[in-house]
């Protein structure tokens, strides 16, 4: 937000439009963007526009990769991916892969887009039960 008066110089205006831009670019660095879409090809997820891994050394549910839009081993792996990938936190996020996939990962349309924000407050609700 600029803030500016009758003696606010072009040069301090610019200062604060500077400053504000860098924060919310650090902001906006900080929040993950997950995403998963079919295609004729197959099932696509990326993490910041890249391949988001299965992370079969944390935990193995299936070998067939991710799925979405039901209940299972494969959603299960998807939601451990997701939630490793946000948390770091092996042990957290094989005890939250299986609510996580029934909250989140189950009722996933065919395309999806999930922020980091999103993860967030999925978790904090799984936690407060």
């Amino acid at each position: 937000m600029i803030f500016c008066d009758h003696r606010t110089t072009p040069e301090a205006i610019l200062r604060q439009d500077r400053g504000s831009l860098r924060r919310a670019g650090s902001e906006m660095a900080a929040m993950k963007i997950y995403e998963g879409k079919r295609s004729i090809d197959g099932l696509v997820v990326t993490v910041d526009g890249r391949p988001l891994l299965e992370h079969y050394e944390v935990q193995r549910f299936t070998s067939w990769g991710f799925e979405w839009t039901y209940e299972g081993a494969s959603p299960q792996q998807l939601a451990l991916a997701i939630l490793y990938d946000h948390l770091g936190d092996k042990a957290r996020a094989i005890r939250l892969s299986e609510p996580f996939m029934q909250k989140v990962v189950a009722d996933m349309d065919n395309d999806w887009t999930l922020t980091g924000d999103q993860v967030d407050r999925a978790i904090a609700q799984i936690e407060k039960r």
